[in-house]
């Protein structure tokens, strides 16, 4: 199992702060939420960015390493 993170808007869509799901890549595991969660999560994970272990990832077929966490952030505004 996989700690996942949600902030701001991910975490409304999820309609939680946190869980814990499965796969072995962080594509799987996104999978995994998404099909928990409904098309409201998918539509807002297509704009998040998504940290494993503290790093920036852009390639859903990333394995997860025992013991670290998803974060999943929505875009944010400011300057």
């Amino acid at each position: 199992m996989t700690t996942i993170r949600y902030f701001a808007g991910a975490a409304e869509a999820a309609g939680t702060d946190e869980e814990e799901l499965s796969g072995g890549t962080v594509g799987e595991v996104l999978a995994a939420a998404e099909a928990a969660h409904g098309a409201r999560l998918t539509e807002v994970l297509q704009r998040c960015s998504v940290l494993h272990a503290g790093r920036y990832v852009d390639d859903s077929s990333t394995p997860v390493t025992a013991g670290a966490t998803i974060d999943v952030l929505p875009p944010f505004a400011g300057g």
